[in-house]
């Protein structure tokens, strides 16, 4: 099997049958199930698209993936892990991940899953209130939010305002069911893309997440 590296992302990686990885930087380290793999020395993780909507988004060609090493990354319902652990892989050491959520059990887990991982800083934090960490997180060159409330813009917006550099990223995870469970998720998704250029993102992309996560859209925006 080879591997080989995207032109949107060359730390992100494909097989024949398009399966994704990203190369582990805890070796011998799975955080959620995933497979490992030997390939010319390296090891890597397989990236499961069902499992990340970042994964699914970059099979749906959503194009540019804007993560560097040495990023520092504001992510917002970091939950267990998954997505953050690729996106760790990919800052590496010289990153760090500020991982906000607001459930104490689901904080417990991510420590246990991601294990050596120390460019991942766990954040016990209610993301509606980014003042309450504003003397934690510095500004960030990546805001990654995927939080299922009805007011996701407000939300996104209040921490892009304060944590956000200027011509910044952000990857944002719209559940539409999540905003109004009765109106069609289309018509939602234009609301949520009128109410982010109204303030002032830009919207490189947007890709529907089917099949891989139902009624979501990903929405890849800069400041």
């Amino acid at each position: 099997m080879k591997l080989i590296p995207l032109k949107e992302n060359p730390k992100i990686f494909r097989d024949d049958k398009w399966r994704l990885y990203t190369k582990n930087l805890v070796k011998g380290q799975s955080v959620y199930g995933e497979k490992l793999i030997e390939y010319k020395g390296e090891e890597y993780r397989e990236w499961i698209a069902n499992r990340s909507k970042l994964a699914a988004a970059i099979k749906k060609k959503i194009g540019k993936i804007p993560i560097e090493e040495g990023d520092k990354v504001l992510y917002l319902g970091i939950a267990a892990g998954t997505t953050a652990s690729h996106i760790s892989d990919i800052i590496g050491w010289k990153g760090l991940i500020y991982g906000i959520d607001v459930a104490p059990r689901i904080l417990i887990e991510l420590m246990k899953s991601i294990g050596k991982r120390k460019n991942i800083i766990p954040i016990l934090a209610d993301a509606s209130k980014p003042d309450l960490y504003l003397s934690i997180v510095p500004k960030v060159d990546l805001i990654y939010q995927d939080i299922a409330q009805p007011h996701q813009v407000k939300i996104l917006i209040n921490n892009v305002d304060l944590f956000l550099k200027n011509k910044g990223y952000v990857f944002f995870a719209v559940k539409a069911r999540s905003i109004d469970v009765s109106k069609d998720p289309r018509l939602i998704f234009d609301e949520v893309g009128k109410e982010l250029e109204e303030y002032g993102f830009k919207i490189v992309n947007k890709v529907r997440l089917e099949p891989y996560h139902k009624d979501h859209m990903m929405f890849l925006l800069q400041k």
